[in-house]
């Protein structure tokens, strides 16, 4: 989706919004930060969020791979920034059809640094008229724009001429003429330069949104060099706060995000509803200022549905998926991108899609949660004990990893149930995924709630766990005691047992809104479980197993599991009176 398009939403409804910016880290731990940062501010919700491309084109490879993460992995609406000079054309398209081909739709244009070549771009503008003319109304363009004038039209005294200033104006007026939808602006410390800006850009017939950039004050030295950088005018008075607390790092966090807040609260008390953070790839100040603002809520995360919906244009309207990937989205992903079509509405024909290949990417992880999962998994194991322990520990949330989950610890609806699926476990029913029953709960609840305000949400409790034959054997004849429980069993080499057809797909989650037919975002699918089953094996030995040293006597204990166990799925079907806990009471 067009990023402006979603401000236009925004303008329409008379909400504010807010987006982020981030740049590519230089290491590979960097990287790995970065995405778990980037997946905790992204469940705010913001609009969209922008990669920085290096100097001169210096990091295009690096660029567009966080970008394709970005827009297809975290699932947040991605800009990527595109700079032209010095740069030959065929690097420039192989950028743009490089963002297209990965469902991206929005591109920062940028000059960046002074042509040092002759050829070539040299400018954004050349840049703009580029892409409307190669692609016509596909992308969305954003520009920047430079409320004190660009710095290279500053003076030595620190501020353009009226000239200067005038002229800055009329090229960005040209950069909007030739197909500009967006403004972006270079960050600023004086809300009334801003204004101002504002002001006159409509003066002169700018009618595009402006969006002002807002950099937290995190540190002196790094406010000192950014400032410097682009000749940002410093008020008198944010000047000899900084210096009074310069020593104190704390002190100078706490005023920046309070020169933040303040900022923004003017800024959208004249109308303006998008706020744009350069973040420096550090969360606390942004989101500070956020929570204070109250634009977005500390333990409250708002959902279009009970996962993160993807952003790839292709898969936009895609609302409905198998449960079981639920702790591994992004795996889910992965193996469905090559997909023509994606389920709207109703789940359909199962058999239809092919499910991508198991590969590394499925068992990989960053190295900061590898670590985590060393840490809290890879103890010594001398029995089938020792393992019922874990997933106990876990469910009672005294861990904060889990080989089965790409999420940090235990989500707010299972702790509802994190009692008795720790009970459960410790009877040797190895709980990996599960959802408690809900029967027309607010669909703004903090716990369970998704699709916004003013709708009713709805499921069927949901177990998924691994347990011995003779354990199912025995559940399998409780069930039968309890008509309202369907269940899918199969071991790792395939061998089902079930009371319910291959293609009879069950909606576990749905919503009731306001003037829209209900929706019914997850579903069990005997078919597709058959798929994931083949992951969920896998994660024993190549999630697990291999976090110990080969000779370790503890992958035996793991692999026994692993060659002897069933994977369940266990579904009660009456949500109002049901109990799914029930029968494992008996056993």
């Amino acid at each position: 989706m067009k990023v402006i398009d979603k401000i236009k939403q925004a303008i329409n409804n008379d909400t504010p919004i807010f987006s982020l910016e981030f740049f590519p880290p230089k290491t590979g731990d960097g990287i790995d930060n970065l995405f778990e940062r980037m997946d905790r501010m992204a469940s705010h919700n913001p609009a969209f969020c922008d990669i920085t491309w290096g100097a001169n084109g210096s990091t295009p490879d690096l660029t567009l791979e966080i970008a394709n993460r970005m827009q297809n992995l975290v699932c947040v609406e991605t800009m990527m920034h595109l700079t032209c000079t010095n740069m030959p054309l065929e690097k420039i398209d192989n950028a743009l059809q490089s963002i297209k081909s990965y469902g991206m739709q929005n591109v920062l244009a940028l000059r960046g640094d002074k042509p040092r070549t002759a050829g070539g771009y040299e400018c954004a503008l050349d840049l703009v008229k580029h892409i409307r003319l190669k692609y016509d109304d596909y992308f969305g363009i954003t520009v920047a724009g430079y409320p004190e004038a660009h710095p290279d039209s500053i003076g030595p005294n620190g501020v353009a001429s009226p000239e200067a200033y005038q002229n800055d104006l009329a090229y960005l007026k040209s950069k909007f003429a030739a197909g500009a939808d967006l403004i972006v602006t270079q960050l600023f410390y004086d809300t009334d330069i801003f204004l101002k800006f504002v002001n006159d850009c409509h003066q002169i017939g700018i009618t595009c949104p402006i969006v002002p950039g807002i950099m937290p004050i995190n540190n002196y030295k790094g406010f000192l060099r950014m400032t410097s950088f682009c000749k940002t005018k410093i008020p008198a008075e944010i000047t000899s706060t900084m210096e009074l607390i310069k020593d104190n790092e704390e002190a100078v966090r706490n005023y920046g995000i309070h020169i933040g807040t303040e900022m923004c609260k003017k800024i959208l008390a004249h109308g303006i509803k998008t706020l744009h953070f350069y973040t420096l790839n550090m969360e606390i100040s942004a989101i500070a200022i956020l929570l204070n603002l109250g634009l977005i809520q500390e333990n409250k995360i708002l959902r279009s549905l009970p996962w993160r919906r993807a952003t790839n244009v292709s898969r936009v309207n895609e609302d409905v998926r198998p449960i079981f990937w639920a702790n591994r989205p992004k795996s889910y992903i992965s193996r469905t991108i090559c997909w023509e079509k994606f389920p709207c509405g109703r789940w359909g024909d199962s058999f239809n899609p092919s499910f991508g290949a198991l590969c590394d990417y499925q068992f990989v992880h960053p190295h900061a949660r590898d670590k985590r999962l060393k840490e809290e998994w890879a103890v010594p194991l001398n029995d089938i004990e020792d393992i019922q322990e874990k997933f106990w520990a876990y469910c009672l949330g005294k861990l904060k990893s889990n080989p089965w989950s790409e999420l940090d610890g235990l989500q707010p609806e299972t702790r509802i149930i994190s009692e008795q699926l720790g009970y459960i476990s410790l009877k040797g029913f190895l709980t990996i995924n599960s959802q408690p029953a809900v029967n027309g709960e607010n669909s703004d609840s903090h716990t369970v709630g998704w699709g916004g305000p003013g709708g009713y949400v709805y499921q069927k409790a949901y177990l998924e766990f691994f347990c011995s034959k003779d354990m199912l054997n025995a559940l399998v004849m409780i069930c039968k005691g309890f008509p309202f429980l369907t269940y899918v069993a199969v071991n790792k080499e395939g061998c089902l047992v079930s009371n319910v057809g291959l293609a009879d797909v069950n909606a576990v989650t749905w919503g009731v809104f306001p003037i829209m037919e209900i929706i019914q975002p997850t579903v069990v699918d005997p078919a597709s479980f058959m798929i994931w089953k083949d992951e969920a094996f896998e994660i024993w030995s190549r999630g697990w197993a291999e976090l110990y040293p080969e000779s370790d006597p503890s992958r035996k204990v793991i692999h026994k599991v692993q060659s002897s166990y069933y994977l369940v799925s266990l579904v009660d079907n009456d949500y109002v009176h049901g109990d799914i806990f029930a029968p494992f009471s008996e056993l």
